[in-house]
């Protein structure tokens, strides 16, 4: 590989992606929402950048400016359950539409190029209570979930019906450094306001399975190494059940606070109780995670306290 394109590359996964690949002597280029100057998106590796939707004539400008890449990650979508219930066709346009178009651009422009889906563990419903396997049902049941899964099917589709290779990642509870949203942004966003309580919805017993950004787009990069016209399915997770307790606990004891946190048992709409992936097909490609959760949360909240720090100064 030695020129890749990241849509929605200026999102949490696509800097860190940016970032990697740009470590490993590929040249990146991206396009997605947002000014991004020149000096922000150098410090990330990105030498080009489009302020644009993924459409197939942007996709021809940024081919016209950088050439025909040897990998697209397709990271541009929505990315979580909560805004797709407020602006389902929002969501079905980020996510199904965006990647229809990138699609019929590679059918076209780019056949030869290797593309990656970043789909999500939401494609696989509730209702689960052992690790799952990218074999079993899917039963999505949020938009952010239908949507996800509607477009694997496109790349399914364009593999099996006209020879492009792409790999679909269903990644699980991806978190790190960056990441302004969700669960440990919210707690640590609490305890800088208050370290004396906190309380949490849901019961605390919800079991996720917590993947470090680092593992992720390396994870990612492998996958685009297996793409195939028969599509390449793979979860991306640790394969360890954590419940949201003991992450919210590990939180506040990084944070310098031992406080037991409490949980008001109001369940968010969409939110499963256990979604956790069997990791043996991710195993079988020579991948192994090399962030544990304990250490990852550390290192979440070593870098909150250093922006927020930042951000007062």
């Amino acid at each position: 590989m030695k020129l890749a394109l990241i849509t929605g590359a200026r999102g949490f996964v696509g800097r860190h992606l940016t970032h990697a690949l740009h470590q490993q002597g590929i040249q990146v280029c991206g396009m997605g929402h947002g000014a991004w100057t020149e000096s922000e998106r150098s410090v990330w590796g990105m030498s080009y950048w489009l302020n644009g939707e993924v459409t197939k004539r942007n996709l021809d400008i940024v081919g016209s400016k950088v050439g025909q890449p040897d990998a697209v990650f397709h990271l541009a979508g929505g990315s979580s359950v909560g805004p797709s219930l407020l602006a389902p066709e929002e969501d079905f346009r980020r996510s199904v539409l965006s990647a229809a178009e990138l699609l019929e651009w590679a059918r076209l422009a780019a056949p030869e190029a290797r593309l990656v889906l970043a789909s999500s563990a939401a494609v696989y419903g509730a209702g689960h209570t052992q690790a799952i396997r990218e074999t079993d049902a899917l039963a999505p049941y949020s938009p952010y979930g239908y949507h996800k899964r509607m477009a694997e099917e496109l790349f399914e589709s364009y593999g099996k019906n006209f020879g492009l290779r792409v790999a679909i990642v269903r990644l699980f509870s991806v978190y790190g450094p960056e990441l302004r949203k969700q669960l440990l942004w919210d707690v640590c966003g609490r305890l800088a306001v208050d370290a004396t309580r906190l309380e949490l919805g849901g019961s605390g017993q919800e079991m996720r399975d917590w993947l470090h950004i680092l593992d992720a787009v390396e994870l990612l990069r492998v996958a685009a190494v297996h793409a195939s016209s028969e599509g390449f399915i793979v979860n991306g997770g640790m394969g360890i059940a954590v419940t949201v307790r003991e992450i919210a606990e590990q939180l506040c004891a990084r944070w310098g606070m031992h406080i037991r946190p409490d949980f008001n048992g109001k369940r968010r709409p969409g939110d499963p109780q256990y979604l956790v992936a069997d990791v043996a097909v991710a195993k079988s490609l020579g991948y192994t995670p090399k962030m544990n959760w304990q250490a990852g949360v550390a290192d979440y909240v070593a870098w909150f306290k250093r922006v927020s720090s930042q951000a007062a100064v």
